[in-house]
């Protein structure tokens, strides 16, 4: 996990270019087919679209294991954290919804 926090962070550093008006977030997506989590650097500059760029692919299919990730990517960047495809999936150590937004196009 460390190795993939490490990537991640990495890339963030990066991407992060902390420009006015400009807002910025992490996407974490559910790949249920690949049986992976896939995460994302967005960021949209006002009054333009939503740029998505590829962080890493996080291969341990565990939401346990994620939760430790999301908690450690957490105490490095004060960034939003988005996620799609978690509709109804919870957080292991808490049984909060992971995903509080759901889009029509989710189900």
């Amino acid at each position: 996990m460390n190795k993939d926090l490490e990537i991640i962070e990495g890339r963030i550093e990066v991407l992060f270019k902390r420009v006015p008006g400009t807002q910025y977030r992490i996407n974490v997506v559910n790949d249920r087919f690949d049986h992976t989590y896939n995460f994302f650097f967005q960021s949209q500059p006002q009054h333009q679209r939503i740029k998505s760029v590829p962080l890493h692919t996080y291969q341990e299919y565990d939401l346990s294991k994620l939760e430790r990730l999301i908690e450690k990517l957490k105490t490095y960047t004060a960034l939003s954290i988005e996620y799609t495809g978690f509709a109804e999936q919870k957080w292991p150590s808490s049984g909060k919804a992971i995903q509080t937004k759901v889009r029509y196009d989710e189900n």
